[in-house]
């Protein structure tokens, strides 16, 4: 059986070079059409066929991603919408299920790594929320792109930390347990640091709402992980008494903060507020404890399944919201393509590189947590940013930073994680 499975992986990458072949062909013969078939397959096939080997099997998702860009680029108006219904209307559900899932696999004994390792969490927070944003001014200045172009490539650097950072720090074998706290306070404080960020750097671009764009996080993230934090103590219980109501009077103290905003974001006003607020609560508080009871009875409280399932549908989220803005933004992607590609790799590794020199040279930190920082500093959380983009009402360019840069990341970040994993001794 084992002999047959790398039978068919060797049978899937002889498939790529007859479909890469068969684009090039295509291609200068003027058949378009023919050609964006081809190079679908072509990404298809290779990510099918690097899953019988141990060392490519972590680049199958990017591939996956490559692949869907390439459909997206090539029949843009599969994936614009049905009818009167338009897809990029998918974005913000699928973001919140994302971070719904972020937040179920989150206790609140994360955060209390603060305590435990204070000079690395601090540090790579203030790294995030200063490398990252002003390395984007400078790239989109140096690169001269048109105004929106350039505010995307500033928001993709003003966004927190993404959660594909926790993947590649495990990978690279760095300090998992750090990674997952600076994701999370990143995040928790994204509502605050991305919009002062978007007004202070790319004000004179763009219109930037602070309060309006914070409502948006809120709405976006910070509820839905709310959310997701309820389902994890009503799933598993690992907190009760005194500290489960402490936390739960912090979630609804989250949740009506979040309404009090939406005064000053102009969206809410008098009794509306209080209709909205029970809403949220039914939505983000209510629902999550009853998701969480019905867990417990259908798959009696299978973390493993859970894992399984909320992992899967963060990854296919991600990649239909990057097919989804390639498709609104082909045009102006076809006109500056190849300098935001490169813009967006050069913001990435030097991320990268600028985080572990900090951590390693200046701060004296460990190898496992320099490399923790790097990855924290260089992924961000690219959904985040094309929501960000499709609230501001320019998915079709603010947004189209995030969706090159996305699967940029998971590229360069599984490479580097590899290679840092293959110079790390067993212990």
């Amino acid at each position: 059986m084992m002999q047959k499975n790398h039978r068919y992986y060797k049978w899937m990458l002889y498939a790529t070079l007859l479909f890469i072949i068969l684009f090039v062909t295509l291609l200068a013969a003027g058949e378009s059409t023919f050609s964006g078939v081809a190079l679908v397959l072509f990404f298809v096939s290779l990510a099918l066929g690097v899953r019988g080997f141990e060392n490519l099997k972590g680049y199958s998702y990017s591939l996956w991603i490559f692949a869907a860009v390439t459909v997206s680029m090539f029949f843009p108006q599969y994936f614009l919408g049905i009818g009167n219904f338009q897809f990029k209307k998918l974005i913000i559900p699928l973001l919140q299920i994302i971070m719904f899932g972020m937040g179920s696999q989150m206790a609140l004994s994360d955060l209390t790594n603060v305590i435990k390792m204070p000079k690395g969490v601090i540090a790579g927070v203030i790294c995030q929320y200063t490398i990252m944003p002003f390395l984007g001014i400078t790239i989109a200045t140096i690169f001269g792109f048109p105004p929106e172009i350039a505010a995307g490539v500033i928001l993709i650097g003003s966004s927190p930390s993404g959660l594909a950072s926790n993947v590649m720090s495990y990978i690279a074998r760095a300090n998992l347990a750090l990674s997952i706290t600076i994701t999370a306070i990143t995040t928790i404080i994204s509502p605050f640091m991305t919009p002062m960020l978007m007004k202070l750097l790319a004000g004179e671009l763009v219109e930037v709402n602070f309060w309006k764009m914070m409502l948006d996080i809120f709405n976006m993230v910070i509820l839905p992980i709310v959310a997701g934090l309820i389902f994890n103590i009503a799933a598993y219980r690992h907190t009760r008494g005194r500290a489960m109501i402490l936390q739960l009077l912090a979630y609804f103290a989250i949740i009506v903060l979040k309404n009090l905003i939406s005064i000053n974001a102009g969206d809410l006003t008098g009794a509306v507020i209080i209709k909205k607020l029970a809403s949220d609560l039914l939505l983000f508080a209510g629902l999550p404890a009853v998701a969480a009871v019905a867990f417990r009875f259908f798959a009696r409280g299978d973390k493993t399944l859970l894992d399984k399932g909320l992992s899967f549908i963060s990854m296919a989220g991600i990649a239909i919201i990057i097919t989804i803005i390639t498709a609104a933004g082909r045009d102006s992607l076809l006109d500056v393509g190849l300098l935001l590609i490169v813009a967006c790799f050069i913001h990435n590794t030097f991320g990268y590189g600028l985080g572990y020199a900090v951590a390693r040279f200046l701060l004296r930190m460990p190898e496992k947590d320099c490399r923790t920082i790097a990855f924290e500093v260089g992924m961000q959380n690219g959904g985040l940013a094309s929501g960000l983009a499709l609230q501001m009402g320019k998915v079709a360019t603010v947004g189209l930073a995030p969706a090159v840069f996305g699967p940029l990341m998971n590229i360069t970040g599984s490479t580097l994680a590899t290679w840092w994993r293959s110079r790390t001794k067993e212990d």
